[in-house]
């Protein structure tokens, strides 16, 4: 009797041993809102709830610009990401010309006919995208850049003095450049918005064919970040369109306007966008000089966090909340945080995915070697 009890007992170890390697349900107390697949180490923000993952596209890789707390994962294949039911987002360590490229290349995407570049020229003094970085692409692709007045004053309040900025910055040494409401405004329809029935864009818009929308990822006063959507949402309005966002499609002073309002107008401004151009869009967020403040902002607070890469989509959503996951995820993100959380900035995203503008599930796919 003993000896069978013993053997039992045996029996009973050997079997919870064996368990104990398997993934069971270790994610059955995790909100369903986070089942992305994201990078960095676990960890997790009190005031949203957030949870940073282990990816489980593969193992960790360090590199490029990135400093060396800021472990990665890696893919040993791009088939990884796109065979998953999730958006893949790809991502480079490598902030330079040819990183950019490799990044662009990841995505496979075929642009044809006349294509835009959209970009944010940026105040004087501000932390724009350097010609430097961008112009191997631009240049690829036989692109436009494009832009849009701004409706808050500064140097690219007015067509002429924003042409002479962008001239400034290095912009038309690489490219023909186009101030897209130099002529006024366009209208897109919005389906299924809260606050927006109607965007404002400008009204060079429709003479392209593609947009490769290129992003300096960045903190923001008013929106918390800017990524992608804020490039297509207030980035593509006119000047009047960016007034018609900021007041959630009411009017009035554009810095007395409802927070929330604001933030789901982007989010509603950006799929009037991407519904017109009809999948002859594309996404890259650049993180580097990632400061607290905008590109909008000709005297920003300097970044106290270390640059963290290039990531691409075709999903504008799961790009912006990709490069969310890293900064929430950086040993040394905390002011950026603070900057999101006290705008709610996160809520642009919420609307997005609600209003069917993209998803914030992703798989992360790293492209370094």
């Amino acid at each position: 009797m003993k000896k069978w009890i013993l053997f039992f007992l045996a029996a009973m170890l050997v079997l919870a041993i064996a368990g104990c390697g398997q993934n069971g349900d270790w994610r059955e107390d995790t909100p369903a809102e986070d089942d992305r697949v994201v990078s960095g180490e676990p960890g997790q923000s009190e005031e949203t709830g957030f949870v940073n993952e282990p990816s489980q596209v593969a193992g960790d890789t360090a590199g490029g610009n990135t400093a060396d707390e800021a472990a990665l994962p890696a893919s040993d294949s791009a088939d990884a990401a796109v065979n998953g039911d999730a958006p893949a987002v790809y991502m480079t360590t490598d902030i330079s010309p040819e990183g950019l490229m490799a990044i662009y290349e990841a995505l496979g995407a075929e642009p044809s006919g006349k294509i835009a570049v959209k970009l944010s020229t940026g105040e004087n003094g501000s932390n724009y995208l350097r010609p430097e970085l961008i112009g191997d692409l631009v240049q690829e692709l036989g692109a436009t850049i494009v832009e849009c007045n701004t409706a808050y004053g500064g140097q690219r309040a007015n067509t002429a003095m924003h042409y002479q900025v962008a001239e400034d910055h290095g912009y038309t040494a690489i490219a023909d450049v186009d101030i897209m409401d130099e002529d006024g405004s366009m209208t897109l329809q919005v389906t299924g918005g809260d606050n927006l029935t109607e965007n404002y864009v400008g009204a060079h818009f429709a003479n392209y064919d593609y947009y490769v929308v290129l992003s300096h990822f960045k903190g923001h006063a008013m929106a918390g970040y800017g990524g992608a959507i804020k490039n297509i949402s207030i980035g593509i309005a006119s000047s009047e369109g960016k007034g018609h966002i900021h007041t959630g499609g009411k009017g009035g002073s554009m810095w007395s306007a409802d927070q929330d309002s604001f933030l789901e107008s982007m989010a509603e401004a950006g799929k009037s966008v991407t519904d017109y151009l009809d999948g002859n869009i594309l996404y890259i967020n650049v993180m580097n000089r990632l400061s607290v403040d905008c590109d909008c902002d000709g005297n920003p607070a300097e970044p106290d966090m270390h640059d963290i890469g290039i990531l691409a989509s075709l999903d504008p959503v799961a790009v912006d909340q990709a490069c969310i996951d890293l900064v929430y995820g950086a040993e040394d993100g905390q002011s950026l945080v603070d900057r999101i959380e006290s705008r709610n900035g996160l809520h642009t995203l919420e609307q997005a995915e609600k209003i069917g503008l993209g998803s914030r599930e992703y798989q992360l796919v790293s492209i370094d070697e």
